[in-house]
């Protein structure tokens, strides 16, 4: 009798277990940014104004969008170190496009395109000669940043359209631009990820690359559609960031990839691959952001604001790592 008592009760303490690490890890996050936001509305003046929400919202914007191509990444397995500079490349060439009298949405789709070529040949160098992307993408942070130097001289390009910075610093119905360019970007990627092929392909790859490969998943083909996808939205973002500030900054997106990865891992995606949503992320990036602007409406100084940016980076690695053991 004691034998068949034992048996009965193990499996339901092992359901016990998944479920709980199931609800760990999909409401987890949540709650705690519901926790932070708690505490933020109690000793940071205003936090809860819908003037600061909403900025907020614009603020966190420009990473969110970087995320969300970063957790495509991260899914296979991957990294992308180069999307900050990617950014301020795009960012460049956008504006000085538009300065030079071609048509606003050609300057915005070239900027856009420059990112896009940029991750893929992230990913063919990835995919193909198979080199570690860690190195792939730190070598391209490197020359990207370069080249948005060399083009202009390391100064600020000035924006000269009106038209253009409607995309970083205009309003519809009184929400500004970049918040409905950041919810579009969520809506296309969560379809992506959650109902097409190509999705089912990056989270089989994430999980195991040769077994996805001996499967018949064209794993290099998916590689570069991926890094290509974060290298869009890294361009994408620089267009925005270039309406928002009226230039092309050479030197703006200095570690916006932290802010991404941190973003990313703390919203449940596992460094390791193959495990991860991207609704996750995004509320990974509201956590960041709201952290962030607390620490400003309290006049924490801005190198502790650092310090407390990278502590979080670290608390976001120690989370995956005891999400993988659980």
């Amino acid at each position: 009798m004691m034998n068949i008592n034992v048996q009965s009760t193990n499996p339901t303490v092992v359901t016990f277990k998944d479920r709980s690490k199931q609800v760990f890890n999909q409401l987890g996050m949540l709650i705690i940014l519901a926790l932070l936001i708690a505490v933020m509305s109690v000793i940071a003046p205003n936090f809860t104004d819908s003037s600061n929400i909403l900025n907020v919202l614009k603020q966190s914007s420009i990473t969110a969008i970087l995320a969300a191509g970063m957790t495509v990444v991260i899914l296979t397995g991957g990294i992308d170190l180069s999307v900050g500079s990617t950014l301020a490349l795009s960012g460049v060439i956008s504006v000085l496009l538009s300065n030079a009298g071609a048509p606003v949405g050609l300057a915005m789709l070239a900027g856009a395109g420059v990112g896009y070529v940029a991750g893929a040949i992230n990913g063919y160098l990835t995919a193909v000669p198979k080199l570690p992307a860690f190195i792939v993408t730190l070598g391209s942070m490197t020359y990207l940043r370069g080249l948005a130097y060399v083009i202009t001289g390391g100064y600020p390009v000035v924006l000269a359209s009106e038209k253009f910075k409607f995309i970083g610093a205009g309003e519809i119905f009184g929400i500004p631009t970049p918040i409905y360019i950041m919810a579009i970007v969520y809506f296309i990627m969560f379809v992506i990820l959650k109902y097409t092929m190509f999705g089912r392909h990056v989270y089989a790859i994430g999980g195991n690359e040769e077994a996805a490969h001996l499967t018949g998943i064209k794993v290099n083909r998916t590689l570069i559609n991926v890094y290509s996808i974060s290298g869009l939205l890294a361009g994408i973002s620089g267009v925005v960031m270039a309406g928002r500030l009226f230039s092309g900054q050479p030197m703006v997106g200095i570690a916006f990839e932290l802010d991404a990865i941190a973003a990313v891992v703390l919203g449940g995606t596992s460094f390791v691959g193959g495990r991860g949503r991207i609704q996750g992320t995004i509320i990974g990036v509201l956590i960041v952001a709201v952290l962030t602007n607390g620490m400003t409406l309290l006049n924490v100084d801005y190198y502790w604001q650092q310090v407390v940016k990278g502590i979080v980076i670290v608390i976001a690695v120690l989370l995956d790592r005891l999400r993988s053991k659980n």
